[in-house]
């Protein structure tokens, strides 16, 4: 009979009730590595602790023989003092280690796999608060140094990580992230209440996420203003075609998402802006609101200079609904030729973007909407969470 393979989770970042961005991959990930590891993989049999700084919220995995939560103290430096002091104390009772997100234990005598989401922070630390710049440099460095094996979320994030901390790339393996939508697609009616209450009328595009620097919101908007005011100036003839199809001179441009870190100067360029009115600032929107304002938009857009990955373009492609994004990092890897993909540097090339958005014809749509069915189906968290497993058995099966 083969021994079982014992594996312990960092749960923390999973254990929240609103997650945006690592929170929501954690969770993916350890929810879907549950319902795989309830049965044997490879010929063995896996038991998995799952440390946590708190109790578990209660849509985590239920506990059952094999999966077990367990809480360790002292909260307060938990990732540099109470985990390492257990995987110590516990070193026998653990073969691997795993972390969903990019900080791992300084010490740790157990093997461990962490997690990379993307290293924006070495290239844009201006971007970043002087603390989280400081944290986010050192402990992913060592992190990722230590680490058996590293997992990326895009090809583009692998190839930063084997660039900056010279990683090989037999050593860090791409899991995608994916999306989990609402079951159940609003009615017509209670889209169109929806956009009534937050003051939007179509047609608009629609920007969803955090509201930081590094978005290149600014240059979005710079993008909004110069379109506008070419629709404005439109020759009568393509102006009248532009209304029967669009009524393009009302465009609303949508920015939702909560306020981040480094925010002010975008949102005084907003206000600064002579569209203001056409610039609508919801915050942040549960997930069934963020459904029907992606749905319900002419294109979603997002222009960052430097993504991980995109989930907003792959939440808008399960959607139908055509995503403009930025000729960089993993976007493109992300949409394939279901997007349109502009220079982030150039507020011209995004406000055409925009534009070839907004002229598409029925059939431009339809081929657009057929590459991104084939598109989303790249993406599955229960294959992102076999790679992970799979890595996790193999450093397992060395220290065993």
């Amino acid at each position: 009979m083969v021994s079982p393979l014992k594996i312990a989770i960092d749960g923390n970042e999973a254990n929240v009730t609103h997650r945006v961005g690592s929170n929501v991959y954690a969770f993916e990930i350890i929810k879907h590595m549950e319902a795989l590891t309830r049965k044997a993989s490879n010929g063995h049999q896996i038991q998995v602790t799952v440390l946590l700084a708190e109790p578990a919220v209660k849509d985590l995995p239920k506990e059952r023989p094999g999966w077990r939560y367990q809480i360790l103290t002292p909260k307060k430096f938990w990732t540099q003092w109470a985990l390492p002091i257990h995987l110590f104390l516990h070193r026998n009772n653990y073969h691997v280690f795993f972390t969903p997100g990019h900080y791992a234990p300084r010490l740790s005598v157990v093997p461990y796999i962490s997690s990379v989401m993307d290293v924006a922070f070495l290239e844009f630390p201006e971007q970043f608060k002087k603390n989280d710049l400081l944290q986010l440099t050192h402990w992913t460095k060592y992190s990722v140094t230590n680490a058996q094996k590293v997992i990326a979320i895009s090809e583009a994030t692998k190839q930063d990580i084997v660039a900056k901390y010279g990683k090989a790339a037999s050593d860090i393996v791409v899991a995608y992230p994916s999306v989990t939508l609402p079951s159940k697609e609003a009615t017509s009616l209670k889209k169109a209440a929806t956009l009534k209450k937050l003051g939007i009328q179509k047609p608009y595009v629609v920007y969803v996420g955090t509201l930081q620097p590094r978005k290149n919101i600014i240059k979005m908007v710079e993008a909004f203003e110069s379109l506008k005011r070419s629709l404005a100036s439109q020759d009568i003839r393509q102006k009248s075609k532009l209304k029967r199809q669009h009524h393009s001179e009302k465009l609303q441009l949508v920015v939702a998402g909560k306020i981040g870190w480094l925010a002010d100067d975008t949102l005084q360029r907003i206000k600064e802006s002579p569209f203001f009115s056409d610039i609508l600032l919801p915050g942040y929107v549960t997930e069934d609101v963020k459904q029907i304002l992606l749905q319900e938009a002419e294109a979603s857009i997002l222009v960052g200079l430097y993504e991980g990955f995109g989930i907003p373009p792959l939440e808008s492609m399960h959607l139908g609904t055509l995503p403009i994004v930025a000729h960089a990092m993993s976007l493109p890897e992300v949409v394939g030729k279901a997007g349109i993909l502009v220079d982030p540097l150039s507020h011209h090339s995004i406000a055409d973007g925009i534009k070839k958005a907004l002229q598409l014809t029925a059939k431009g749509k339809a081929k657009y909407r057929r590459e991104m069915r084939k598109q989303v189906k790249k993406f599955s968290w229960e294959e992102s969470a076999q790679k992970i497993l799979g890595a996790l058995i193999e450093v397992g099966e060395n220290k065993q």
